[in-house]
């Protein structure tokens, strides 16, 4: 069901001749900001990540419509316009799957390729291999297959990279350091990573910097950290395979995640492609976006 009563409270406003459109979608119990663009049966679901929005996918998207797609980039709950809900078991894997396929049975779509970065590739990772709708193509962008997580982060090359996710458990402490002068270190997150750091211009950056100053936005979107580490969610995933044709793009400039986490994927999902590249930071798809849609659209016309 789409909303078209909130046009004021959207975090991103595209310009008319941009073909792009903001709308409210119902889904799951929830409403959800979704970017939409293009039209047609067959649909293409782009998932960002923290501390992102459906935002750092405006350069995928026109390729995407005009190879054929409807595509929908939605804000994940807690983020931007999105529907905000209480606790932490709210932002656990098994519930933001329900999230992804609801908005699927809304978009009407028949063919579905998932494409994810981030903590939405964490979400699409489960999404696949709990099979939870059908899926034609998976798209990951610098994220590990979780069986690939859980080995690397008993080694310290990855559990030093990985501090963050430790200090997100405090209460109401990351919340405020984030949130600290206009959310400033939301801005930091990108530029200090990033390594064209042309690539983030701060007009780009001031989108983030607002939506996680919305009430009540910082706090869900670290809740997502606090549900994975909480709850079972992520480890309580059966064989883990992932039959489906899967797209893996990584640069190797990711401070977050070490390029080992892509080590041995193929075992758990066979039909596997990786892209390496080398000198894009964690940001892939906002810092090499030709690279990135070039690879795009040879891989998704395969």
């Amino acid at each position: 069901m789409l909303q078209r009563d909130m046009q004021d409270q959207f975090s991103w406003k595209p310009e008319p001749e941009s073909g792009f459109t903001v709308q409210m979608v119902h889904a799951n119990g929830l409403d959800f900001e979704v970017a939409m663009a293009g039209e047609g049966k067959k649909l293409a679901l782009c998932l960002h990540g923290f501390p992102e929005l459906h935002y750092s996918w405006r350069h995928q998207i026109p390729q995407l419509v005009e190879m054929g797609y409807k595509v929908w980039a939605p804000n994940l709950r807690g983020y931007g316009s999105s529907s905000k809900p209480g606790g932490v078991d709210s932002y656990r894997l098994n519930i933001l799957v329900q999230d992804i396929a609801a908005l699927i049975d809304a978009s009407q779509a028949e063919e579905v390729t998932l494409i994810a970065h981030d903590w939405g590739a964490i979400i699409a990772w489960h999404f696949a291999i709990l099979k939870i709708r059908p899926l034609a193509k998976l798209v990951i962008m610098n994220v590990p297959h979780p069986k690939c997580a859980q080995r690397e982060i008993r080694h310290w090359h990855q559990l030093k990279k990985s501090w963050y996710i430790f200090f997100f458990q405090l209460p109401w402490l990351p919340e405020k350091i984030l949130g600290r002068n206009k959310a400033q270190p939301i801005k930091e997150a990108f530029s200090k990573m990033a390594v064209d750091k042309s690539r983030f211009p701060d007009s780009d950056l001031q989108v983030y910097a607002d939506a996680a100053s919305r009430p009540d936005g910082l706090r869900s979107m670290i809740n997502y950290y606090r549900a994975l580490v909480r709850t079972k969610d992520g480890r309580e995933i059966g064989d883990a395979m992932v039959h489906i044709p899967t797209l893996m793009i990584w640069g190797e400039e990711d401070t977050a995640l070490d390029i080992r986490c892509t080590d041995g994927t193929d075992q758990w999902v066979p039909n596997f492609e990786l892209y390496r590249l080398p000198g894009v930071s964690h940001w892939v798809q906002q810092e090499a976006p030709e690279k990135v849609n070039a690879i795009l659209r040879d891989w998704l016309a395969d």
